[in-house]
Parts: C-alpha cells; sequence; structure tokens
C-alpha cells in the first residue's frame, strides 16, 4: 500500500486522519479496553476454541472539566479494542505493531497479520509490572496493508 491516504479510504473510525498518518501506515487509537476476567481455550481443529472472557473497563477524568478519560492499567493482560475497521480487498494482508511509545510506556502487544477484514479492530495488550495509563483515543499501534 502505497499511501497512508489509501490506506485511510479501506478504514472507518479514525479519529484525526492528520495525526494517524504515518510513512509506513495509519496508527491505530485506542476506543475501548476490557479486564481479561479467565482463560481462553484452543484446540487443534477450533471447534472447542473460546476467546478469554473480558469486562469493559471505563476511563476516569482526571478533572471533571477534561473532554477524554484515563484508564489506569495494572500489571496484567487486557483487550483493547481500536477506534478503527478495517476492510480488506483481495490478496491483502494487514499487519498490526506496537508503537515504540507503546513499548516505552510500559505495554506491548505481539504484533499480528490478519487476511480478513476486522470490525472493530482488537488486540491483546500486556502491561508491565509498573503499570500504564492510556488516554482515551490515545496511539498505540501501527497498521500496515501488503498487497
Amino acid at each position: 500500500m502505497d499511501t497512508a491516504n489509501a490506506l485511510a479510504a479501506q478504514l472507518d473510525g479514525l479519529v484525526h486522519l492528520d495525526t494517524q498518518r504515518a510513512s509506513t501506515g495509519i496508527d491505530l487509537t485506542v476506543g475501548a479496553v476490557f479486564r481479561v476476567t479467565g482463560h481462553g481455550q484452543l484446540d487443534f481443529g477450533g471447534g472447542e476454541f473460546r476467546a478469554v472472557p473480558r469486562k469493559r473497563i471505563e476511563p476516569t477524568l482526571d478533572d471533571p472539566e477534561d473532554d477524554y478519560g484515563w484508564w489506569t492499567l495494572e500489571t496484567g493482560a487486557y483487550v483493547v479494542q481500536y477506534n478503527e475497521s478495517l476492510r480488506l480487498d483481495d490478496g491483502q494482508q494487514a499487519v498490526v505493531t506496537p508503537l515504540e511509545r507503546t513499548l516505552r510506556a510500559g505495554a506491548h502487544h505481539g504484533a499480528f497479520v490478519s487476511e480478513d477484514a476486522q470490525d472493530p479492530i482488537e488486540t491483546l495488550l500486556v502491561v508491565s509490572r509498573m503499570g500504564c495509563r492510556l488516554k482515551e483515543n490515545c496511539r498505540v499501534s501501527r497498521l500496515t496493508v501488503l498487497e
């Protein structure tokens, strides 16, 4: 995919394209955070697959006058749901990687590849022992699309 503008045409839910545009893709923004409340399950054939159960965490305002709240995350695993949803054309693959700033803030997620549309896009975010705060709509990952 040559330009962020072309990729933006395949995304819904962008918060602010000019800020999210990057030379290699589009930065994804956090729309919701869920605490993992139990274990998931994987098997060979997929018939017994179970996603991890989760509970939505609401952001809190530091000041009542603030427009956006914060999620204060302790050590552990969380499901992050991005604001953005993605449509892919035949033969395209989406690659999502953590931004360096996410790693430097004490959190990370594995890079992943998808050949299917994602509505919305989600990932498992792991927070280090120091914890991490996420502000609503913060950029944590980069999406690129390969032809």
